[in-house]
């Protein structure tokens, strides 16, 4: 699949290469109102077009598998257990609170905070600060309702400054027919702060605060990085804060 992609990328670089459409080709090879002299030039120009399109394709492969091997050797994977424990010894990771016991084999459960909020206005306006009412979860838990979009949070203040961190919902979460995040479960490096959860469900379910909603996992990143979150002046969502955060597209250009 990826070849017959970079296949048809290339073609469009290379237009005296594979731009040759089998109909001419035949015309050229078998077609009797073009001169034979025309017919060698033009077979022989489309055959070494082709070889030199067939050695690029291979040089192509080679840079890729070379690039993976290498992203192995660096290590630009999922950070197992003992590497966030290491990670947070040195400072590279923090989870507050920290519980030895929500470390899983290459993951890091996190929890749903006490503060939900939902949307005042039914009908949202992306270019407008679309404003949220807070409310807690008491004790008896909160049921929610499908057709509602809740702005929830995890319990847990992070920060990660040498790898991206990932939120997935846990898959008893799934099975419940809970999503914690519509699109937004990849962090920046650099971003320190508790997490907002876009929740939302297919059928009516009672939650509660402090139980397991999610897993962080990190990924090495291969670079120098330039424009951490934490440190950049337009970052939206920079505040420390327990409770969600609105979107804040409104502040976007568009």
């Amino acid at each position: 699949m990826a070849f017959a992609i970079n296949h048809r990328e290339n073609s469009r670089q290379y237009p005296y290469g594979f731009d040759l459409t089998p109909l001419l080709i035949h015309r050229l090879l078998v077609g009797t109102n073009i001169s034979p002299t025309l017919k060698v030039a033009v077979t022989s120009c489309f055959s070494l077009k082709r070889l030199v399109f067939t050695f690029y394709e291979f040089c192509y492969t080679m840079m890729n598998i070379h690039d993976y091997i290498s992203a192995l050797n660096q290590g630009s994977m999922i950070l197992s257990d003992k590497e966030i424990l290491k990670s947070i010894v040195e400072g590279n990771i923090v989870i507050e609170p920290f519980r030895p016991e929500c470390l899983g084999t290459n993951s890091y459960d996190v929890h749903l905070g006490r503060w939900l909020a939902v949307y005042e206005s039914h009908e949202l306006d992306a270019r407008k600060h679309n404003t949220i009412r807070h409310f807690e979860i008491g004790e008896e838990g909160f049921v929610l309702q499908p057709g509602t979009l809740y702005l929830g949070v995890t319990e847990e203040y992070t920060e990660t400054h040498h790898t991206v961190p990932f939120l997935e919902g846990k898959s008893s979460i799934g099975r419940l027919g809970i999503d914690i995040h519509a699109t937004a479960g990849k962090g920046d490096v650099g971003f320190c702060n508790t997490w907002t959860l876009e929740i939302s469900c297919v059928q009516p379910v009672k939650i509660y605060a402090g139980m397991p909603v999610g897993q962080l996992i990190y990924f090495r990143v291969d670079g120098d990085i330039e424009n951490y979150y934490n440190r950049k002046g337009g970052a939206k969502y920079n505040s420390r804060t327990d409770k969600p955060v609105e979107s804040m597209m409104w502040k976007n250009t568009f």
